[in-house]
């Protein structure tokens, strides 16, 4: 089971002492303490008071500023409060790769079984290739890590697969995210591909790395205790994705029919690029919406009828043979909405058709549609009035 880590960023021990307590109370799995962020720190006496009656199990980061975090001091005083921390039983304490072996040598084969050892590598460029991640997992393999962790970052949502692959295949446990917003998918599906973990923050003013959500977003949106290998995966290709709601309701809706999927929102640059990567029949369906639609026609193999003559797509079907089915319901919303607007049919020769101005998405629909047995204009870019024909 992917455990849920909340960070903790308070910059005194009271206040990283009442976040840890909010963090079991909102169902995390243990808490990720950032030494770095606490001013003034004392080793000897504020760890103590920060472990002393934690309510959950706790792991221990001292993150300096060439790896991007706040300490920027010598590593010989990080490493004897790190190994403080572990005398002091803490689950789990994080080490960069860059001084891994340094710190190994400074053990000297002291480290608490209880203890395991993170060795963390940090990119906040890009996220390499697959065969430099690889790589870049043995090297921290070969340390002596007891868990590995690579956080890299996401200059196109498609850098995510890369950790992915790289994820399923590692054999130890493997801590594998892609920051920023293009790279929320590697953290919302980490139980999908193996990650031992998963960060989720308190509140978006308590984030220890871009693109994390919330916990609450992770265990009340994404359902992700429910997410597993075999969990499908939807959502909503757009850009910018950031504000829509489709999340939240297209996941109630698949949780009240218990349907083993999670729908994401996924920040996208190329729709067609997009497709090919995530080409898996697990990536089975998708919402596509501004500035795609158009786009998403030349990319679907088949097409309904009516999204053909609309000449735009709002909805990407995968089938069981890879094939890629464009539908538009687009349309139904609007003619929906107009009818609900006008009262129905009875209504229809009251309404000021004149006057009307609907203003919909730009690349929207041109379709002349038979309604109530008038014509209904659509018109490209908005819907700027009906014209009985």
């Amino acid at each position: 089971m992917t455990l849920l880590c909340v960070p903790l960023v308070g910059r005194t021990v009271e206040e990283m002492k009442i976040d840890a307590a909010a963090a079991a109370a909102a169902g995390g799995d243990l808490v990720e303490i950032r030494l770095d962020y606490i001013e003034g720190f004392r080793p000897r006496e504020d760890l103590p008071r920060l472990l002393h009656s934690c309510p959950l199990p706790v792991l221990v980061t001292y993150r300096p500023n060439w790896e991007g975090g706040r300490y920027d001091g010598d590593d010989a005083t990080r490493f004897e409060t790190l190994c403080l921390a572990m005398e002091l039983g803490v689950d789990y304490v994080d080490i960069e790769l860059k001084v891994a072996d340094k710190f190994v040598d400074f053990l000297s084969g002291n480290k608490p079984d209880k203890c395991k050892l993170i060795v963390s590598s940090h990119n906040y460029e890009s996220t390499p290739s697959c065969e430099e991640l690889a790589n870049l997992v043995a090297r921290i393999q070969e340390v002596g890590a007891d868990i590995v962790k690579v956080a890299t970052t996401a200059t196109d949502i498609i850098d995510v697969s890369r950790m992915f692959q790289v994820m399923v295949h590692c054999q130890v446990p493997m801590i594998g995210l892609v920051m920023s917003e293009r790279g929320l998918m590697s953290r919302v599906l980490s139980p999908k591909f193996g990650g031992y973990l998963t960060f989720g923050i308190l509140d978006a003013t308590k984030t220890s790395a871009s693109g994390q959500p919330t916990l609450e977003e992770l265990l009340d949106v994404y359902n992700i205790r429910c997410i597993g290998p075999d969990t499908k995966v939807l959502g909503l290709i757009a850009n910018p994705v950031k504000q829509s709601k489709s999340p939240i309701l297209h996941n109630k809706c698949l949780q009240s029919v218990g349907y083993n999927a999670v729908y994401l929102p996924l920040l996208a640059d190329d729709l067609a690029r997009f497709l090919d990567t995530y080409s898996s029949p697990d990536f089975s369906g998708f919402s596509c919406s501004l500035p795609f639609k158009v786009d998403a026609v030349h990319c679907c193999h088949e097409h309904d009828a009516v999204a053909k003559s609309i000449g735009a797509i709002n909805t990407i079907v995968r089938k069981s043979d890879g094939k890629l089915v464009g539908y538009n319901t687009d349309y139904i919303g609007a003619i929906s909405a107009i009818e609900d607007g006008i009262g129905g049919f009875s209504n229809l020769n009251r309404f000021p058709f004149n006057s009307y101005l609907g203003v919909m998405h730009k690349y929207h629909m041109i379709y002349v549609r038979q309604v109530w047995g008038q014509r209904m204009l659509l018109c490209h870019h908005c819907l700027a009035g009906l014209l009985l024909l």
